[in-house]
């Protein structure tokens, strides 16, 4: 008897992707309810098949790299940054995903199953994972054996409290060198958050961290209490003193540094309500933004940046050097935000060239790319490539994946330019080698000599303590409107 055709798994996944994006809505409650059920057993079972091809993927991963003779300890260092791709996450995400994988696979089997067959959820599972992180696999499976009958009877914070408890009850002193390395990993981070908001986060011991907060709220419940908070409640006096004493500043409004805050003209100096742009946080309103700049106690310095009229993106910069130098460096940071790998949201620690120096890549605006640390390590491995134009920045895989990414003009009042793809097909043949597109802005690093420059004329000459102030006709419309406080440096850079 001739053997039955098994249907390819990827089309069939593809043809339940379309069953359940065209699934039409229940018609009844019951009938709804019974499939929110069902689709989150399905969600956990896909979430478990997930799993198990991202382990595959890096034991096939391995394997190739050792038949080619690549060193053990090289072996599936590009493993977590795929993963992100095939996933549309950060590479930082995609190493997780990795790691979780493989404990949920090889060490917590029962765990695994319970997420296969839909009885508990991703959530849990990596709760398990979590709180038994850093126990030998011996002790993990003990672990999970004793906790497999609660998994789907518990929510997650508790089954992580009983998992790590369990933990401590079987290995103490692995337990405690799981904390004593967590205490190395202490370390501050800033996120956005809504309304234009910011989250401070600091990952302390948990006495250091109650010693700090307790300290805060005691003087803030002082300055209360004598009167001195003004119209400010508890919170909020904790929060400004947080900023004045880790800043040293008398108010925590007033923000003494120079701060990259993009605006365009219509912004700034009339009532445009094109968004500000704080690079690697986020938009800011252009009334704040207006507000913060007129109202701020402390000095505030504005840098002028020039962007092409036809798609809003800013001027090329070029050097010669192997390292991007000062100004040029600050440009790509402004322009690319965070980390410019798809899906990346790390900040930008590298200006990286796209094609690398060594290969006769160019240490100029077209061949950049702001990339975090660990992105810019794995695109050095073998098999990866990235083409790179400023609009625009393609990724190249070891599978033969493609994944792009387009830069965000930082004057969106714009159009679109017909040029970007033009320049990243020539980007393609001839990687770092783009030529400017026609009617560029071209600017380069400041020289000490004045010379002229044909897009932003003559370099203007700085006005010295003992000239006269000029007249309010004669003022720059930032000084115009938000008075002498404000210390305008316009930045022209001539060409080379």
């Amino acid at each position: 008897m001739e053997a039955e055709t098994v249907p390819d798994v990827t089309t069939e996944i593809h043809r339940w992707h379309e069953v359940l994006s065209n699934l039409p809505p229940a018609l009844s409650e019951v009938e709804a309810i019974a499939r929110i059920t069902a689709l989150e057993e399905l969600t956990s079972a896909a979430t478990a098949a997930q799993a198990r091809e991202t382990l595959t993927f890096d034991m096939h991963r391995r394997n190739s790299e050792a038949e080619d003779g690549v060193p053990s300890r090289m072996q599936g260092k590009s493993v977590g940054a795929e993963i992100a791709l095939a996933r549309k996450v950060s590479r930082a995400r995609g190493s997780t995903l990795l790691k979780f994988s493989r404990s949920l696979l090889i060490d917590l089997p029962q765990t695994y199953s319970a997420l296969k067959s839909g009885r508990t959820s991703e959530e849990k599972a990596r709760a398990v994972a979590k709180e038994t992180d850093g126990l030998p696999r011996d002790k993990r499976r003990q672990i999970d054996e004793r906790m497999a009958d609660r998994l789907a009877e518990v929510g997650v914070g508790r089954l992580g409290n009983e998992v790590r408890a369990l933990a401590q009850q079987v290995d103490q002193k692995a337990a405690v060198e799981h904390l004593e390395k967590c205490t190395e990993e202490r370390a501050v981070s800033v996120r956005p958050a809504p309304g234009n908001m910011a989250y401070l986060s600091a990952l302390l011991p948990m006495p250091q961290a109650v010693a700090v907060y307790t300290n805060l709220k005691k003087s803030a419940a002082s300055l209360i209490g004598t009167g001195d908070a003004g119209q400010r409640s508890q919170s909020q006096v904790i929060a400004d003193l947080l900023v004045e004493r880790t800043t040293g500043q008398e108010c925590a409004a007033a923000v003494p540094t120079e701060i990259h805050l993009v605006m365009n003209d219509d912004s700034l100096v009339c009532a445009g309500e094109e968004p500000a742009w704080l690079p690697g946080f986020g938009p800011v309103p252009a009334g704040a933004a207006r507000k913060f700049v007129a109202g701020n106690e402390a000095a505030v310095f504005l840098r002028r940046l020039y962007a092409r009229p036809d798609d809003g993106q800013l001027v090329r910069m070029d050097s010669r050097r192997r390292e991007f130098p000062g100004l040029l460096r600050r440009m790509i940071v402004i322009r690319d935000d965070v980390c410019r790998s798809p899906w990346c949201d790390a900040q930008i620690k590298h200006a990286d060239h796209a094609r690398a120096f060594a290969a006769g890549g160019d240490t100029d605006w077209d061949n950049a790319s702001g990339l975090c640390a660990a992105c810019n390590f794995v695109k050095e491995l073998n098999g990866r490539k990235h083409l790179a134009t400023p609009e625009k920045l393609i990724v190249k895989t070891p599978t033969g994946n493609r994944y792009e990414t387009r830069t965000k003009p930082i004057d969106s009042r714009a159009g679109k330019s017909s040029a970007v793809d033009s320049e990243v097909e020539a980007a393609e043949s001839k990687p770092g080698e783009v030529e400017a597109a026609e009617g560029e802005f071209d600017v380069t690093k400041r020289r000490r000599r004045p010379e002229t420059s044909r897009a932003h004329g003559p370099p203007k000459k700085r006005r010295q303590p003992h000239d006269k102030p000029r007249s309010r006709r004669e003022s720059s419309p930032v000084e115009f409107l938000f008075g002498e406080k404000i210390c305008a440096y316009i930045i022209t850079m001539p060409a080379e």
